[in-house]
């Protein structure tokens, strides 16, 4: 448990700067897109084993893709965004805010999760559905 304390819950940085700000989030990347990137391999054979299962899904795991590389990089643009949200809330508050970076990290890495798991839950549902309704 104490591990995911420190994933969810990190220390922020003491010194406010945008430089520091920006190298507390580019510290943190790693984490983030093992932690997504683990959902999106749970999510990819969820799909491979509905892709060999007779029915609709069939081979739709191939086609996949270049939609995961879509979102791959788009995970990582709106990722980049962070310490620059950080940066300008802190410049209109006119004042330090410690817990802010933790707190938009830790809602931007349950979100990312639960948006890349979401398939995996979704084309279970679609396929049996299919079934159903042939």
């Amino acid at each position: 448990m104490p591990g995911l304390v420190q994933v969810l819950f990190p220390d922020p940085p003491l010194v406010r700067t945008p430089r520091r700000l920006l190298r507390w989030w580019e510290a943190h990347r790693l984490t983030y897109n093992l932690v997504v990137g683990g959902a999106g391999l749970l999510t990819l054979g969820v799909a491979n084993a509905l892709s060999l299962l007779p029915g609709p899904m069939h081979r739709a795991f191939f086609h996949a893709w270049p939609a995961v590389v879509v979102y791959a990089l788009a995970a990582n643009l709106c990722y980049s965004a962070g310490w620059i949200v950080e940066s300008l809330v802190q410049r209109w508050l006119r004042r330090d805010t410690y817990g802010l970076g933790p707190a938009l990290f830790r809602h931007g890495l349950v979100f990312s999760v639960g948006l890349t798991l979401l398939p995996a839950v979704v084309l279970p549902v679609a396929w049996v559905a299919s079934l159903i309704f042939r």
